[in-house]
Order: structure tokens, then sequence, then C-alpha cells
């Protein structure tokens, strides 16, 4: 974990911000998604301050490349500087879960 992301993590827990996911935070740069094993599926997040952006599900670093490489226009337009994951195999539940809970400005949460 960079020195930024351990700044974020430190700022959100003063400010008592419940996170999702468990462990630290990431920064969204290539170099940090590189670091994850692939083909590790689960569930991730992507957000700015405490700000949730998009919550997702798939193979974790595929999909958070994706993102960085610019496939959803949504998320570039909010620009995350940070991610959080959790490998598992119920990521469709946890998914939904915390698409409802945290409702991320870049999810659209079907009925």
């Amino acid at each position: 974990m960079g020195w930024r992301a351990s700044v974020i993590n430190e700022h959100l827990a003063r400010k008592g911000v419940r996170m999702p996911f468990p462990g630290p935070a990431h920064c969204f740069s290539r170099t940090d998604i590189e670091t994850l094993t692939p083909g590790q599926h689960g569930c991730y997040g992507l957000f700015f301050r405490s700000v949730w952006i998009y919550i997702g599900k798939g193979d974790i670093r595929q999909r958070l490349l994706d993102h960085l490489n610019g496939d959803n226009e949504c998320i570039n337009r909010y620009r995350p500087s940070h991610w959080m994951a959790l490998v598992t195999d119920d990521a469709d539940r946890l998914e939904h879960e915390l698409i409802q809970e945290h409702l991320p400005l870049c999810n659209q949460i079907a009925n």
C-alpha cells in the first residue's frame, strides 16, 4: 500500500466512515492494481474520499484494469482515487447488498 492509500485509510478512520470491505484501501493506479493475482473473483468498490463511485464483481484485477482503461464513462467522470476488494464465492449477493447500502454514483439498482 502506498503512502497515499495509508493517508486515506487514516483519514476515513478518524471521520468514523465505515468501509464495506475489510483491509486497506489501494490507490486506483495501474501499479497497485497489477499487484493483484489474476483470476481472483469477488467484489470490489471504487471511491473518492468517502463517496462510493462504483461497486462491481468479477475477476477483480481484470475489472479494475478495464475501469482504469476507461470502459465506463460514469466512472471516468467521477475519477475514483482508491479501490477496495474482497475475494469471495458469493460476489452476486455481496455486490447487491453493498449497492443497496452505499448507493454508488455509477450503479443502477435493478428491481
